[in-house]
């Protein structure tokens, strides 16, 4: 049986050292995807287009524009006279937001009164207005309180008692709150997964549909053999993914690695099982590399969605947490993320492993079984 093996593997390793094209894939695209998603999958939103429509034209007024612009999150694109050129900014695109202050904002403010505030949002990318009015709430929070500090710096009269509150934050594994650090282990896991279904699906329907197939069948070759001959070298690529998505966001991203390299071998190791048995399931589906590569854009797209990479499992409605369950990419993730920022280890994962470990088993069940009927 090893000797028959070992044959298929050198079969797969040499037909890959024949096609350079082939190792050209395998490593480039991954490369260029890793630099996108690194760059690209941010929720941090800055230098949002800003409107000013300012009718009050006070100090105070400018003293608030000029927080906003000293964040760096918003530039003022057009200082507005009228309530239309607002709208016009907005549904031009020239402009994501509008900052209204009213006629006597100075006054109440004077006054210690609640000063009127409007801000206009263009909800049609409504996690960019989300992330907006977050700063807006920030940043006139700051000016209130600056602005009651000059106030009473100068006044003669002395400050009314006051309790004073400070908050301070302190971020646990992420000091900055850097996005990166969040998203870059979930690329890990997203493009290994991508990789490595497609590879194994398209390699077994490229012998189906070229007729080597059923020249192995024939052979002595037995059908466990072939399947771990043709799963073997995807699974070690798979590895390879790993470690080069891995040393990209860390040595390029600078994003840290403090947990233990044997814990995450364990974790790549029971997902690449899994996506192995599910890219053999989607080859005894497909006939063609065309119906592979529509089973495998069916099935990549909803694993992505719904394994928490970008949107929160909890926000989502209770059956499709309940999906997610059967998903191996979501407990990965949990993994690479937990690993890469916080160095746990086994006694707290071993319910991720344990899982892709039990999904690894069905999946790969499933396939032989699935691949030896259509066979026959």
């Amino acid at each position: 049986m090893f000797d028959r093996l070992q044959v298929m593997l050198m079969k797969e390793f040499l037909e890959l050292k024949r096609d350079p094209w082939a190792i050209f894939r395998l490593v480039v695209p991954l490369l260029l995807q890793v630099i996108i998603y690194g760059y690209a999958a941010t929720f941090t939103v800055n230098h949002v287009s800003l409107a000013v429509l300012d009718l009050d034209h006070s100090q105070a007024s400018r003293n608030l524009v000029s927080h906003f612009v000293a964040t760096g999150k918003f530039d003022v694109v057009d200082n507005a006279t009228t309530a239309g050129a607002i709208t016009h900014d907005i549904d031009s695109d020239k402009a994501t937001m509008a900052l209204v202050i009213h006629a006597g904002f100075a006054q109440y403010l004077g006054n210690g009164q609640s000063a009127p505030l409007q801000v206009v949002v263009d909800g049609t990318n409504s996690n960019t207005a989300l992330i907006a009015l977050g700063y807006v709430s920030q940043i006139v929070a700051q000016f209130q309180t600056d602005q009651m500090a000059d106030q009473w710096s100068n006044s003669t009269a002395p400050a009314p008692p006051t309790v004073d509150v400070t908050l301070r934050e302190r971020p646990w594994y992420n000091d900055t709150i850097d996005d990166r650090w969040f998203f870059i282990p979930g690329v890990v896991g997203t493009l290994t997964l991508m990789q490595v279904v497609s590879l194994t699906a398209f390699a077994v329907v490229r012998e189906r549909e070229i007729g080597t197939l059923e020249q192995i069948m024939v052979s002595p070759i037995k059908p466990v053999e072939f399947i771990l001959g043709k799963t073997v070298p995807f699974f070690l690529i798979g590895l390879g993914d790993v470690a080069l998505v891995t040393a990209v966001g860390i040595g390029w991203f600078r994003v840290p690695f403090v947990g233990n390299p044997f814990v995450m071998l364990v974790g790549a190791s029971l997902f690449l099982l899994a996506a192995l048995g599910l890219g053999l399931l989607l080859s005894t589906f497909s006939r063609t590399q065309q119906q592979a590569f529509a089973l495998n854009f069916f099935l990549i797209n909803p694993l992505f969605i719904l394994s928490g990479f970008a949107f929160p499992i909890a926000a989502m409605p209770k059956v499709l947490q309940w999906i997610t369950l059967i998903n191996p990419l979501r407990y990965f993730l949990v993994v690479l993320r937990s690993v890469f920022l916080k160095g746990t280890g086994f006694a707290v994962l071993w319910p991720q492993l344990a899982a892709m470990a039990a999904l690894g088993g069905i999946m790969l069940t499933l396939s032989v079984l699935r691949f030896r009927k259509s066979l026959d």
